[in-house]
């Protein structure tokens, strides 16, 4: 009996479906209308218009990071491909599953400069996992199998896969692949229990241990753990910008956000610890500070999935090389069969410290009649914070002000942008995040030139009336870089003035719900508003232009020279 024989399309399909992908988001093109036609034939899959390429990656990332699950984007050849390079780096930098599926033009006339040709795998190679050109409609099903697998496995990130249009055309049977094996790629889940013991012994005999809570823990779904471990062995926890939420802020142990933006009281901590238990973090230079001045006192002891992040800026004393949770369980395991008491009286002039160092904080300090960026985002977390929503925000001021502000008690509650730093993701990241979800709202939080950056998303929202709340911190500059060239080129305020569109004319032109607030007893009001709308919103905050984000230390500064205010410039 013959077999069923289906289109490279509906096998890539098929394949989507066996991974259990529910939603996907994209834009379609010549080269993929094959797929657009399968996707119209069936009810399995839900597809979401964006309205650019960048937009259907980025909503891609929002999706995984609120969810856990692989987001999956598809896009059309040539431009379309091109276009989602900025989202695949940023999926990239901060370990984001995600597959990202480009068309490409017909197999014979690659090579050729065809119309809408570019070539994806080059292209794509310094910002992926891994790529792949389908040759042959018999791999399609096995190469999405061994997609899924790579993006989701060892430290987590995009795969892209690129498909000529005979590809899609092409038929062959359908089965989909039970087991996955990959010569050389063999990710270390387990951890070495000697080097668990060590680094149990080390936290054992510390007098001013710390432990850093980076982003891995969160892929690796650690929380409980870390939070087991923390409380067991009495150790302060403090965090990145990535691992925001892995710890809850609400724990008096709880000593915030380290780094360039994080607070005094974090940032003393590390640079005064004699063991860093490092958890899933790179150490990238914005929380490091000078590395030569970085931990000189310190025993590192570091747990990543990722080898190559251990020992690569911080030399680690103690490394570990394994899946956060697995690796915290065995600890916890030794910690069950060990007689060792935690000696508190060791540490009591280190959490006398702590406590000095928690009442050194950033000085607010008011320039004009305006709205106070600092104090809007005060509000909009106390009136908010009963819902427990998703919060999105773009990158500069506003994204560092939201990260010290707000208070986060549980995992993928905060969704940003890390290791790339990239304007113009918040919006669609939040799109993601509301499908992934599908009840409540999704705060995004944004700046005036940010928001403008993937602004024609908006629709996108409109069409699927999706609630994601977009608060505008309008201070009429490049908020981050006028700050910088305020303190480091003389007020050279160089191309950083920028104007905007009447955000509430805007909203409305789109058939979205928008406010705009200028005065402080006008903020509830609208946040009320805005919760009781059935859609997409945009509140434009006017605020004061020059403020400032403290606490601050300088790029190339040891983490412990923290500024706290204009007047320590």
């Amino acid at each position: 009996m013959n077999k069923q024989m289906y289109s490279g399309a509906q096998i890539l399909l098929k394949s989507l479906v066996k991974e259990g992908v529910e939603e996907i988001f994209g834009y379609p093109g010549g080269v993929v209308l094959p797929l657009y036609d399968a996707l119209y034939m069936q009810d399995e899959i839900k597809h979401y218009l964006v309205r650019h390429e960048q937009a259907a990656v980025h909503a891609a990332e929002g999706y995984a990071r609120a969810s856990g699950r692989v987001g999956v984007a598809v896009v059309t050849s040539g431009p379309g491909a091109c276009n989602t390079i900025t989202g695949l780096a940023n999926a990239y930098y901060d370990g984001t599953p995600l597959i990202l599926i480009t068309g490409q033009v017909n197999s014979k006339l690659i090579g050729a400069d065809a119309f809408q040709e570019a070539d994806v795998v080059g292209i794509t190679r310094s910002c992926c996992k891994h790529n792949y050109l389908v040759k042959d409609v018999k791999d399609l099903a096995r190469i999405i199998k061994e997609a899924f697998y790579i993006a989701t496995t060892g430290k987590k990130g995009p795969v892209v896969i690129d498909i000529p249009v005979d590809i899609f055309n092409a038929k062959y049977t359908f089965e989909y692949p039970k087991n996955v094996e990959l010569v050389g790629y063999n990710p270390n889940y387990k951890g070495h229990p000697l080097q668990v013991q060590r680094a149990l012994e080390t936290l054992f005999e510390a007098k001013r241990p710390v432990i850093i809570s980076g982003g891995g823990v969160m892929a690796s779904n650690a929380s409980n753990e870390l939070k087991e471990v923390a409380t067991r062995l009495q150790i302060p926890v403090v965090h990145t910008l990535m691992g925001t939420g892995t710890y809850p802020d609400s724990l008096e142990t709880s000593l915030g956000m380290m780094g360039m933006h994080g607070n005094y009281c974090a940032n003393l901590t590390v640079a005064n610890a004699d063991v860093i238990f490092a958890i899933g973090t790179r150490f990238s230079d914005r929380i490091t500070g000078c590395l030569k001045k970085f931990a000189r006192d310190a025993q590192v002891i570091h747990i990543d999935i990722d080898p190559c992040s251990i020992s690569k800026n911080v030399k680690a004393t103690i490394p570990i090389v394994g899946d956060i949770k697995n690796v915290l369980s065995i600890m916890i395991e030794q910690l069950n069969k060990s007689k060792h008491v935690v000696n508190n009286d060791l540490k009591e002039k280190w959490f006398n410290d702590i406590r000095e160092w928690k009442k050194k904080v950033a000085i607010p300090q008011k320039m004009s009649e305006k709205l106070s960026a600092i104090t809007v985002l005060n509000t909009i977390y106390d009136y908010t914070k009963k819902d427990e929503p998703i919060v999105a925000t773009e990158v500069g001021q506003h994204q560092m002000w939201t990260a010290q502000n707000f208070k986060f008690n549980q995992p993928r509650k905060l969704i940003t942008s890390g290791g790339l730093g990239t304007m113009g993701f918040g919006f669609p990241a939040a799109i993601g995040a509301m499908a992934a979800m599908k009840k409540g709202y999704v705060l995004n939080i944004a700046g005036d030139g940010s928001i403008q950056m993937n602004i024609q998303e908006l629709m996108t929202c409109v069409d699927y009336k999706f609630k994601v709340i977009n608060c505008i911190i309008n201070n009429g500059y490049l908020g981050m870089v006028r700050q910088w060239q305020e303190k480091i080129y003389n007020e050279h305020y160089s191309q950083t003035k920028i104007s905007s569109p009447d955000f509430v004319k805007l909203a409305q032109s789109y058939g979205a719900l928008g406010i705009r607030v200028e005065r402080e007893e006008e903020i509830i009001p609208a946040l009320e508003k805005a919760i009781e709308f059935d859609g997409p919103v945009m509140i434009d905050f006017v605020c004061e232009n020059f403020e400032m984000v403290y606490p601050w230390v300088l790029a190339g500064q040891p983490i412990d020279k923290v500024l706290l205010s204009r007047e320590e410039c």
